[in-house]
């Protein structure tokens, strides 16, 4: 029986933020579908304010213990609940989870080291030695490090193998040189492994030592290996490119499913007609004029430069101030970014929503109701929304980058038939972005046109059912014996 653990800060439906915990989410479920009782699969997250009474209420406790994690000594304890096939552990200390947010805290570096310890001294104590432990992002780093560098050396953890994923390079968890010894119970012999312009990268020291590197989609691992893309990390990129590969995320079809009771009116691609009555009921919902003949354009992201938010401000005003369209915008980010979409709100009240806030069931509403989605990424290493724009129905309109450009093709007519399933753009310039936009109008003016391309959308397949196969295929390649 092949055993894994997974390793991550966020997973759905207990805490989440973003695509990390839609990932963490989705892709272990699919996996157990695959192996079926061939495989035993847990996962480990800390337990957050955030997790929900009703998972609370029927958590069992399976261990207590003391990590030591440098010259503290802080309680644990490790709950556990089965959910689908899948035995998820939480991680519990109340100092460092029970707190209003999952980041954002000055001590984010010593939550996660004992969080990555905590995880280690845990497998002892229930008695689980996986086969693969699987490490995402900057968080879950420490698990990778302590892995080699504290437990190595008793037999149990030596056969552990490692991978290391990184869902966005920019984010490296780098921290000051003196953390390394006071905070992350490292010796001052591993400066070398983990030391990075004068501070400690946590995601470079597990990149090297893990015993294979993936990232969330093929172009952005192509991508991170140059000086533009890499953050600092693309020479140690290129060092191991041997043991770097990119697949593809996919989404959950069962949470992310138009025929479900979460938006105004289900629907199917064979009643794609109905997307007009959520357009309808959204837009009396949030008090804009309705029109089911009016082209409803939509944004839902994180609202920071890489997203392409100084494209869309441009491009946004531009479209409000020249078409009869609406746009609404949904998310939260850099108060620079937030101050232009509110702006525009104001300056085209009758065309314009901007809902700066984080609702993932709002968020299926505006999926379902929306003609056009637009997610103009200066950089995306996978993105998972325009996977989702396309399974309501939604045409995806992106730039050509990273996951987008693996997932999104340009439509176009080949010998009388629809190829592609959005519009898809290259420059990273405002007028590019409005290109699209009105070659999306005149699309919506044709109404059979329009339709097609909507249904072709929703045909396109992003479930994990390929991308869970690559993942079972390497973890396959991991675990068999090496030929000498």
């Amino acid at each position: 029986m092949k055993k894994i653990l997974y390793v991550a800060a966020e997973c759905m439906p207990f805490a989440a933020t973003g695509g990390l915990g839609d990932v963490i989410g989705s892709l272990p479920a699919a996996l157990k579908g695959i192996y079926g009782k061939a495989a035993d699969i847990r996962v480990a997250l800390p337990l957050y304010r955030a997790v929900d009474t009703s998972f609370r209420e029927v958590l069992s406790k399976e261990a207590a213990f003391t990590v030591r994690l440098s010259w503290r000594n802080q309680s644990c304890s490790v709950w556990s609940l089965r959910r689908e096939g899948i035995l998820y552990y939480f991680i519990d200390n109340g100092y460092y989870f029970d707190r209003q947010d999952i980041y954002g805290y000055p001590d984010d570096g010593e939550r996660f080291a004992f969080f990555s310890m905590a995880v280690l001294d845990m497998l002892e104590h229930v008695d689980f030695w996986p086969d693969i432990l699987h490490a995402h992002d900057w968080q879950g780093a420490l698990a990778v490090l302590y892995r080699f560098l504290l437990y190595g050396r008793r037999a149990e953890y030596d056969g552990i193998k490692t991978i290391f994923t990184i869902h966005n390079i920019e984010y490296q968890g780098r921290f000051s040189l003196p953390m390394l010894e006071d905070v992350f119970a490292l010796s001052p012999i591993h400066t070398d492994l983990l030391g990075w312009k004068e501070e400690i990268n946590l995601m470079q020291g597990a990149m090297i030592l893990a015993d294979q590197i993936t990232t969330v989609s093929p172009t952005y691992a192509a991508e991170i290996l140059t000086p533009a893309f890499g953050h600092g990390l693309d020479q140690i990129l290129r060092e191991h490119t041997a043991k770097l590969s990119g697949i593809l995320n996919g989404i959950d079809y069962v949470y992310y499913d138009p025929a479900d009771s979460a938006v105004s009116l289900s629907y199917t691609k064979e009643t794609i007609y109905r997307k007009r009555e959520n357009k309808l009921a959204l837009q009396n919902s949030l008090g804009l004029p309705t029109s089911e003949n009016v082209p409803l354009f939509s944004v839902i992201s994180r609202l920071v430069g890489h997203k392409g938010c100084d494209l869309l401000c441009a491009a946004a005003r531009r479209l409000l101030a020249e078409q009869d369209a609406q746009l609404i915008i949904l998310g939260t980010g850099e108060a620079q970014y937030e101050a232009c979409f509110r702006e525009l709100e104001k300056s085209f009240p009758e065309k314009m929503r901007a809902l700066i806030l984080y609702d993932r069931d709002l968020s299926k509403k505006i999926y379902a109701a929306s003609d056009f989605f637009i997610m103009p990424s200066i950089s995306e290493p996978c993105g998972l929304s325009q996977m989702i724009a396309c399974r309501y129905g939604a045409i995806p309109i992106v730039r050509e980058t990273g996951g987008l450009a693996d997932s999104i093709k340009n439509f176009q007519t080949e010998n009388g038939r629809i190829q592609g399933c959005g519009l898809v753009f290259q420059n990273d310039h405002a007028d590019a972005l409005y290109e699209k936009i009105a070659e999306a109008l005149d699309i919506y003016r044709n109404t059979t046109l329009y339709r097609q391309m909507a249904i072709q959308s929703m045909e396109q397949d992003f479930s994990w059912n390929a991308s869970a196969g690559i993942y079972a295929a390497l973890y396959q390649r991991l675990c068999s014996p090496q030929k000498g």
